[in-house]
């Protein structure tokens, strides 16, 4: 036995080891049996088994009690160790199975902040669901959606251009740098999302209509560029009010400019959505203050 390479060694039986250490507990082969819901002989024929296995003797059968032997005594050692694993495991498996994960995209003005803490309070209600977050353009989100690769997701969209669970209207601002004013200059510059990016053709529309010339002078994808740069000084933008920050001032109708009230929040699952997704859904939907208005 000594010397047979470990990829032949035989594989120890769980349910044999289990046996032996209620025997061993017991003391006794009949209490055993009646422990594992089983017969006095067939306990003792799992034993027997053991032992030819491992080639020495475990138990000693007195008359009046059963006692391990010194090999017994070790192999019990590893056994409840191999239980114990196993019962591990289990438990370990069991609660990866009954686990969720909530693939879940948002716009990069919702990664932080109050949606962090929302979604915070979410995992302590539910610890059994894992999050995956996903945050980037709307389009991007949108898209990743429809491919199957997100669950939920909450975007920016044109009003009713997509039925959706829930919608509201999103608030907007234009903006320009409060140290280094841009809209007086002749043409305007625009700090604007990446081509087919929200709220850049409503931006070029409204100074067409103004009767103002225009040129791009910064593109970006992410929400913190376009805000920098306004603050810097490249441009004025058209972004959500909560975007606003105080190296910004907010223009409007004394520089005649519109209001934009075209684009809305939405928020996307699927009617076969799995509950732990229905259930983050009403919490971004109550996120919304104020009440969501229902797709028509």
């Amino acid at each position: 036995m000594a010397g047979r390479p470990k990829s032949n060694r035989p594989l120890f039986d769980l349910d044999l080891l289990r046996s032996i250490i209620v025997v061993a507990d017991c003391g006794s082969f009949t209490t055993a049996a009646a422990r594992l819901h089983s017969t006095q002989s067939t306990v003792s024929q799992k034993v027997r088994r053991l032992e030819d296995m491992v080639g020495h003797k475990l138990l000693d059968r007195g008359n009046r009690e059963v006692r391990a032997t010194d090999a017994g005594e070790m192999l019990l050692a590893h056994a409840r160790q191999m239980l114990a694993l196993n019962d591990q495991m289990f438990e370990a498996l069991s609660g990866a199975v009954g686990g969720v994960t909530v693939r879940l995209g948002v716009p990069e003005d919702f990664a932080t902040g109050a949606t962090t803490q929302v979604l915070a309070r979410f995992n302590r209600q539910y610890p059994q669901v894992k999050l995956e977050v996903t945050s980037g353009l709307s389009r991007d989100l949108l898209g990743s959606y429809d491919r199957g690769a997100l669950d939920l997701v909450l975007v920016k969209q044109r009003r009713d251009s997509r039925e959706s669970v829930v919608s509201r209207p999103e608030k907007l601002a234009w903006i320009d740098s409060a140290t280094h004013p841009s809209f007086g200059r002749d043409p305007v510059p625009l700090v604007t999302f990446p081509t087919r990016g929200l709220y850049r053709d409503d931006m070029i529309h409204t100074l067409e209509t103004m009767g103002r010339n225009w040129r791009i002078s910064f593109t970006s994808s992410s929400l913190s560029g376009i805000q920098g740069a306004v603050a810097d000084g490249m441009g004025i933008s058209l972004v959500p009010q909560r975007a606003v920050l105080p190296g910004h001032a907010v223009l409007g109708r004394a520089q005649g400019l519109p209001v934009i009230d075209a684009f809305e929040l939405a928020v996307f699952h699927r009617p076969s959505a799995d509950p732990m997704v229905v259930a983050l859904a009403k919490v971004l939907v109550g996120m919304l203050a104020p009440t969501p208005r229902a797709p028509k």
